[in-house]
């Protein structure tokens, strides 16, 4: 039986790898139906290697029952192992009458327009994250504003600086993070950008990207590196002034604050904060190991240090890991903050029913091209990341009603001023300009005729070359009878000894 097992598993893998050919060869539209293809994929890598688990201890056979089940069948009657094996399949049918043949050729295989069969990432994401396209930082945004000390920030500047942990930058202030809050605050935050990228890209190793993460940090700990968690440095007697903004500005130590002049100074003085600062800095200074009255000792504080430093860390890494999907969110969140709230219903309905009417239709249709699929759109809007035309007042608002040529791109048309004036700073437009011979490409904006690129180009060289100063023709020299000329000049009569 051991052999029958081995076959079986073979057989399971080449079902496994013919199911995810199968998902792969198509490139579904929409990014339900993509993301929904990756995790399928991701759930079938994960069951081959579940197989090849088990597979392997039989290939290794370190019981010996598979060499001893060969030797029989080679030595002995092999009809008599093949009847010992019928008998116990009659056996087990005998003892379970009613049990249901299944197919196994159908386990893999992708279903295409099954109401029946849900889809893996419905229930991954909400809403707001429109299945992995927008972050959804609400939560992380009302923990930040329950932070002691923490600056009022509205969700739109707070997506723009939650991975900028400076303190001049909406951060907080390096003994406030050391706290509890601060710390449970980050973990949420690293916590779901982990989630989210896991969700969104299940076939990479995401494991293996955070243990890279992780050695960068522990060699940039180690070298004292990581920015905003450098070893603080006791002030020398004779250390240079701190510069400040003005001549009548004071700066405090203790708060790391600059103050108008001296009056407001001196005022600071009496406050709680000032007061307290100055006890923190007294005590940590009166004992030579660093400790401190109810304070942590210099090793702990180290290594508490270190436990935020690894998880702010982690949060740049991951933000930059997926920034396309964070400049989305910038833009959808400005985009929703104009809309209506009968707008922003609507666009979530669509959302919602979109991809289950085209999945009914693909059903009903598949027969059909991609091509017979007619939208309703006689304005000829432009379509949106969702495939219907985008609202009439979206379309006005960009003035996509205005067309744009440019000669230089190969007579590509830009529908909209936006996209126009934005195509000036792409690859596509500075290479076709370079290969005109053009390499100061600032000073051809809003040019798009070649023939008129090429006329200002040859103007510039013209230009630049009359305005170039020759040397020889500025400096002026004298010879013995008083005779004054270039030195050009003086030069070439020397050699020729007329001088």
């Amino acid at each position: 039986m051991l052999l029958e097992d081995q076959r079986y598993l073979h057989e399971d893998l080449e079902r496994l790898e013919q199911g995810i050919a199968d998902r792969m060869g198509e490139e579904p539209k929409h990014i339900r139906d993509r993301l929904n293809r990756d995790h399928e994929v991701a759930q079938l890598l994960d069951q081959i290697q579940s197989q090849s688990a088990e597979l392997l201890p039989l290939y290794e056979d370190k019981s010996g029952l598979r060499s001893k089940e060969i030797l029989q069948i080679s030595t002995g009657d092999p009809f008599e192992e093949f009847y010992r094996q019928v008998a116990r399949i009659k056996e087990h049918h005998a003892r379970y009458p009613n049990e249901q043949a299944e197919n196994s050729e159908q386990w893999y295989r992708p279903r295409k327009g099954d109401d029946d069969q849900p889809f893996i990432v419905d229930s991954m994401f909400s809403g707001e994250e429109a299945y992995g396209r927008f972050f959804d930082l609400h939560s992380c945004h009302e923990s930040y504003l329950n932070l002691p000390n923490a600056k009022r920030l509205g969700y739109m500047q707070y997506l723009e600086v939650f991975d900028n942990f400076q303190p001049g930058y909406g951060g907080i202030k390096r003994a406030d993070k050391l706290k509890d809050q601060y710390f449970k605050y980050l973990g949420e935050l690293m916590e779901y950008l982990e989630s989210f990228m896991r969700r969104t890209r299940p076939l990479e190793n995401v494991d293996q990207i955070l243990n890279g993460w992780q050695q960068e940090f522990e060699s940039a700990w180690e070298k004292d590196e990581v920015q905003g968690w450098q070893k603080e440095k006791k002030a020398k007697p004779d250390a240079p002034e701190r510069t400040l903004s003005t001549v009548e500005a004071v700066w405090c130590d203790a708060c790391e604050k600059e103050f108008k002049n001296e009056n407001v100074y001196k005022g600071h003085l009496n406050g709680r904060k000032h007061i307290r600062a100055a006890e923190l800095i007294a005590q940590r200074e009166a004992t030579p190991d660093g400790s401190m009255n109810g304070a942590l000792p210099a090793s702990t504080h180290r290594l508490k240090e270190r436990a935020v430093a690894e998880r702010e860390f982690r949060v740049k890494k991951l933000v930059g890991a997926m920034n396309i999907e964070r400049d989305d969110t910038r833009v959808n969140v400005e985009r929703r903050q104009g809309m209506t709230e009968r707008e922003r219903q609507q666009e979530l309905e669509n959302l919602y029913n979109m991809t289950s009417s085209a999945q009914h239709q693909g059903g009903e249709d598949g027969d059909k091209e991609d091509g017979d699929d007619k939208l309703y759109n006689p304005l000829k809007l432009p379509l949106a990341w969702d495939g219907k035309p985008i609202p009439f007042w979206l379309y006005r608002l960009h003035g996509l009603g205005q067309e744009f040529p440019c000669e230089i791109c190969g007579n590509f048309v830009y529908r909209g001023r936006r996209a126009f004036d934005k195509h000036f700073n792409e690859t596509n437009h500075i290479t076709n300009l370079k290969r005109l011979g053009i390499t100061n490409t600032y000073l051809f904006r809003d040019i798009t005729s070649i023939a008129e690129a090429v006329r200002l180009w040859e103007k510039i060289q013209r230009d630049q070359s009359r305005n170039q100063i020759d040397d020889g023709s500025v400096v002026q020299m004298e010879d013995a009878e008083g005779n004054v000329m270039p030195e050009k000049v003086y030069l070439d009569l020397q050699k020729q000894g007329l001088l």
